[in-house]
Parts: C-alpha cells; structure tokens; sequence
C-alpha cells in the first residue's frame, strides 16, 4: 500500500461506489461500467486492503468493520483529489457527475421536484441518488461521507458537519371538509374528540402535537400511524379524522374542495428545516453549485443558471 506506483487508483472510485451502494449491479449502474467489470475491482480491493469489505448478510451485502473505517478517509481523499484536478470553475452545462442525497418523505416532497428541474435546466450531466433515513442516520451518513448532502429537521450537529436553515415551516390541520361544513376549522374540545392519522417515520421520538396537547392536559387517539407524508391526506376523504402535519406538504390540497385545512387549536412552535454537509466538501465548487440550487429552490427563487460559482 506505501507504493502508489503500483495501484490502480480508479480502484478508489469503485470503492467509493460500492459503499455508497452496497450492491454490485447498482455501483455499476452508478459508474456506468459493467457488472462484471466491478465484481473484478472488488476482487483487486479485497486483494489489496486484506478484507473482504461487503459480505453478505440479512437482505443482501452489507459493510465490513474494515469498509465502514474506510468510509470517511476514502470520502475525504476523493474530495481532495476532485477539487485539485477539477477546473477553478464549476462549468454546470459539461459537468459529468453523481451527488447522494439524503432526505425525508416531507423533504422529497417540498424540495426534490423544482430542485431536479433546477438542476436537470443547469447541468443535464449531473445525476441525485436520493435515499431516506431517520435525521440521525442522515447526520451519521453525512459524517461518514455516506452522502454529499442531507435535507430535514436537525438539532446538534457534531463539528464535522455544516449545516443552514433553508426555510421554517409550522403546522395545519386538514379534515373533510363536509365534517366542519359550519365552522371550517375544530376548537379544542372538538380536535381532541375525534380520532387521528399520525405522520412519523420515528415512534419512538415525541411527536412535538402530542408533546403541545399533553401539555394542556389532553391525549390524541391516533387512528392510523404511518411513515409517509404522501399517502396520509388520501386518508382523510370520507372520514372523520385529522391530519396534523407540516403546512407545505398540504399544498396540492389548497384547492381541493374536499378538504378543509386550518391552523391547530393549539399553539404549535414552527421548526427550522435545513440542509448539512460535511465540512471537508465545504469548498468543493460542484459542492457549493449544489448548495446553491438548494437554497434558491427552498427560497422560492429561479437560480441564476449563468453563474460558475468558485472555490
């Protein structure tokens, strides 16, 4: 390993493909090579790291202790080696380049459609991996070097990690619109009395409704408890249930009069929804073209698509 002279560093890149991926075909796929093709560099880097790197485990291929070490220095070389042999500039039309996302299903749907027609405009070469997980696992992943940008609700950050609010959001209640035909909206006693579809992709977490309600003494009966924002207002037609969640993921349904959407009967704090990364890609000019696009999509602005952004 001390003699560069004698190692394929393009080995590197598959490595960094396989962790990623976690599946030959799909690192394939990623590096636009054949499957054969990888399965022989796997073969070289398990010769030449002494590991056997992925092996197989419960529902496919899964990480060594020697790959998962591997991660964050491999990250971190790869995003050295781009910024030093890359142009000054990032020039987004000839660009040729994968960014790996991670999100939430309420991220997927406020974000992802205008940022990949923002970036599709800009930088047809360039491809988003998005994949979704709890906020701690996007903030292990983005750590690790896993993913090159994540998008959610985050609290501390370890010092590795940047990180900038994109936009703050609070909360509305949707119901059938037929079910508060004279009022439009529940008070108290009335929001407590029925029951309710509850969105979280973590239960072991407090959901912060039921953390406001119990403060005031009260209890919701959850109904149905799912992970997805996307499916939960099509269980509201023809019920009786409320929909407590995030006021921009209700936006498809403003018009729709089937509904009626309005604010809590109890006070709700609104929360910050934002955008990290590791701080060793901080510099890197496609890295910031990105953050860029990011933040004048959550800011409800057209990017200025004739700017080459620098280090």
């Amino acid at each position: 390993m001390n003699d560069l002279r004698g190692i394929d560093l393009n080995l590197l890149v598959v490595l960094e493909a396989l962790l990623a991926e976690r599946h030959i075909s799909r690192a394939a796929l990623r590096l636009h090579l054949s499957q054969p093709a990888v399965s022989h560099a796997l073969a070289r880097l398990r010769q030449l790291l002494d590991d056997p790197l992925l092996v197989r485990g419960q529902g496919g291929l899964v990480l060594t202790e020697r790959a998962h070490e591997l991660a964050a220095p491999l990250a971190e070389a790869l995003a050295q080696v781009r910024i030093l042999l890359g142009p000054s500039g990032f020039q987004p039309a000839t660009a040729r380049r994968s960014f790996r996302l991670a999100m939430s299903d309420y991220g997927t749907m406020v974000m992802l459609p205008r940022l990949l027609r923002a970036v599709r405009k800009a930088a047809p070469g360039i491809e988003l991996v998005v994949t979704q997980a709890s906020r701690e696992a996007m903030v292990a992943q983005v750590a690790d070097g896993e993913v090159d940008l994540a998008m959610g609700v985050f609290g501390q950050l370890p010092d590795s990690v940047r990180g900038e609010t994109l936009f703050e959001d609070g909360y509305a209640c949707v119901v059938d619109a037929a079910t508060v035909r004279d009022t439009g909206r529940l008070d108290q006693v009335a929001y407590l009395a029925r029951s309710h579809v509850l969105v979280s992709a973590d239960r072991e977490r407090v959901d912060p409704i039921d953390a406001v309600v119990a403060r005031q003494g009260g209890r919701r009966k959850i109904a149905c408890a799912l992970p997805h924002y996307s499916v939960a207002p099509t269980l509201i037609a023809g019920t009786n249930l409320v929909l407590t969640t995030a006021r921009r993921s209700l936006a498809a349904l403003a018009e729709d009069p089937r509904f009626a959407i309005f604010a809590p009967p109890f006070a709700v704090p609104d929360f910050a929804f934002g955008a990290i990364w590791q701080q060793r890609v901080e510099a890197d000019p496609g890295h910031t073209w990105l953050r860029a696009r990011v933040a004048a999509v959550a800011a409800g602005q057209e990017p200025d698509e004739s700017i080459s952004l620098r280090s």
